[in-house]
């Protein structure tokens, strides 16, 4: 089969049958061209939108990008798209199938691609039939990607404030029993104000009031413990102070409607169909057909050979 092949070179069979195989290619080309057109595929249209994250803490070794695209291919949000545009209608599968489930994800994941880029943005290219719904598929992808994250940081937000009153209550119920037991001593033996007292009850038992006198014992007596209640009273209401800093920092949290994403690419409706690419389908039907009609004629041509040199 090498000494036929010598001896007809594959250009000389290439202009033998140069007519069969251009008829055969451009056939083949005008039948690509045919069906690749939208009577026989659906056309569809890419939107994509390009976002980075915001406003979101890392946990353990991840990235912030990393976290968002974690949340944006969450099961939740992916459950809210599909059924928001009714997708089970659109790739035209049935729910009551047995794997219905399994076809969906996979359409979904075919149609809807997210992924980092090069420079720690995440991208959301979706495809539909529809340009239109392309477009906003993408918008509410990182609607409810905002969602979910403004959800999740409320519940925790909601769990510290709440952590936060209750220490409040606490320091507040203790600040008013060392302030009950300041009032008592005050009013049970006049201690009210140590330093300041000290100076008028010296004044006065040096003067020999008996009303001195008392106090002075009171103040030997209680004096003390009035410093004492007086530096708690201090120590807590300062504590009181910054926990309710922090309280009132996570409240503004709680109350205030954050978004999680810096969009640097907005989606838009496309005017150009991504798929399919009649050119490439026509171009790959044509060389195919030419490789194909090239190879059976070499076969064709070497049968003959052989039969005839037997």
């Amino acid at each position: 089969m090498d000494n036929n092949f010598n001896n007809l070179s594959l250009v000389q069979l290439i202009l033998k049958w140069k007519w069969h195989i251009i008829i055969i290619t451009v056939a083949a080309a005008i039948c690509g061209a045919v069906f690749s057109s939208s009577t026989f595929i659906t056309p569809l249209y890419k939107s994509e939108a390009v976002a980075y994250p915001a406003n979101i803490n890392p946990y353990s070794d991840e990235s912030e990008t990393e976290q968002m695209l974690q949340i944006i291919n969450s099961q939740s949000i992916m459950d809210s798209i599909i059924e928001k545009y009714d997708l089970w209608t659109d790739y035209k599968i049935d729910r009551n199938y047995k794997f219905a489930k399994t076809y969906m994800i996979n359409e979904y994941q075919s149609k809807i691609k997210i992924s980092k880029t090069p420079y720690e943005a995440v991208s959301i290219t979706v495809s539909d039939k529809d340009p239109f719904v392309a477009c906003n598929i993408a918008k509410d992808i990182l609607n409810f990607y905002d969602q979910k994250v403004q959800d999740i940081h409320k519940k925790k937000n909601k769990e510290v404030v709440e952590m936060y009153a209750y220490q409040l209550k606490q320091k507040q119920a203790g600040i008013d029993s060392l302030m009950q037991q300041l009032s008592n001593l005050s009013t049970q033996y006049g201690v009210l104000d140590y330093p300041g007292q000290s100076r008028e009850v010296t004044r006065g038992y040096l003067s020999g009031s008996a009303k001195a006198s008392e106090l002075k014992d009171n103040m030997a007596q209680y004096g003390p413990q009035t410093i004492d209640l007086a530096a708690k009273i201090e120590a807590e209401a300062t504590s009181y102070t910054e926990i309710k800093a922090d309280y009132e920092q996570e409240l503004r949290f709680l109350n205030s409607d954050f978004t999680y994403s810096n969009i640097v690419t907005e989606p838009f409706p496309s005017d150009k169909k991504a798929y399919p690419v009649r050119w490439v389908v026509v171009a790959l039907c044509g060389l195919g057909a030419f490789l194909i009609s090239v190879l059976a004629i070499f076969i064709i041509e070497n049968r003959k050979r052989f039969v005839e040199g037997k």
